[in-house]
């Protein structure tokens, strides 16, 4: 279907999922004067953004016929595929021109089946992964990572200018969700390499201030490990990418993987070394990962 460039003056922005990164994008979208309107599975959610100053709806059905642009930020393919797919869902409610931004990290097994689905209604459809945990949000710089129709991504130019730094389309559907896979096996390994760093240091008797300030100024770490070198410095384990999430994605990484014929195995010990912790410190940052590395302690407390 042809694509109706979003705008702020004329288009209903309809927003499903208030979790950690939904919550803020949605707040930003609000904040930058887009007409936004939300719907959460669980209802504490849609009370703390009526107190933003945010309108709620009462069903996916009339969110979805309430708007023209539906974006959804979800934390698995269990929840995508319901609201979605299920008797009711997105697909079943959607007008033939409607966009979606699909914001989760999900498979590209279920990410091309929402692109055929909605293609097949004449919907306008786009993967957008998000680079980026939730500081990054809240600050406007993270990075989206298209999957789809050139036209739809660049009619949506003007709501990625509302949330993020850059926006790249990475190829057709599904790619978007492809190429955050490969950005988040990185992240996986370079958050298990700190962690095993860190336990080095303290074996060889560095103090852990001097060995993180020190290694914060060398060249090798990445950029996405600043946040983290200050979360494990004072001990601070209050979520802004969980654990267990991590662990999903890199669930998602090594199924690819093996799909794909790609051989990961520095990637397979993240993967094990994050499943090992999900029951305990899922619910903390990733960066808890680094005192189950270093042995000290097997729950980490979130201050």
């Amino acid at each position: 279907m042809p694509v109706t460039k979003p705008n702020k003056l004329d288009s209903r922005v309809g927003f499903i999922g208030l979790g950690l990164m939904g919550s803020r994008l949605a707040r930003r979208l609000h904040g930058a004067g887009w007409n936004i309107r939300a719907w959460n599975r669980s209802p504490q959610p849609l009370v703390e953004a009526n107190k933003d100053g945010m309108a709620t709806a009462p069903s996916i059905a009339s969110l979805v016929t309430g708007s023209n642009v539906i974006i959804s930020s979800l934390a698995n393919d269990e929840a995508v595929r319901s609201v979605y797919l299920d008797t009711g869902g997105v697909l079943s409610q959607a007008e033939p021109g409607t966009i979606i931004l699909e914001m989760s990290t999900i498979s590209p097994d279920l990410s091309r089946r929402l692109h055929w689905e909605a293609h097949t209604k004449g919907v306008n459809f786009l993967d957008v992964a998000i680079s980026g945990s939730t500081p990054a949000v809240d600050a406007g710089t993270i990075t989206l990572l298209a999957g789809g129709d050139a036209e739809t991504f660049g009619q949506c130019v003007p709501i990625f200018e509302s949330i993020a730094r850059q926006w790249f389309l990475i190829g057709p559907g599904s790619s978007g969700v492809q190429m955050k896979l490969v950005v988040n096996l990185l992240l996986g390994i370079d958050m298990q390499a700190l962690a095993e760093a860190v336990s080095l240091g303290e074996h060889l008797q560095i103090d852990r201030n001097i060995l993180l300030d020190v290694l914060s100024k060398t060249a090798v770490v990445a950029p996405a490990m600043a946040g983290k070198f200050r979360k494990i410095k004072g001990g601070d384990y209050s979520p802004e990418f969980p654990l267990r999430l991590m662990s999903k994605d890199m669930d998602l990484v090594m199924d690819a993987a093996e799909k794909s014929g790609a051989h990961s195995p520095a990637a397979s010990v993240a993967h094990s070394v994050l499943a090992a912790n999900v029951s305990v410190n899922g619910e903390l940052d990733l960066s808890a990962i680094t005192a189950s590395v270093i042995g000290q302690i097997s729950k980490v407390a979130a201050k």
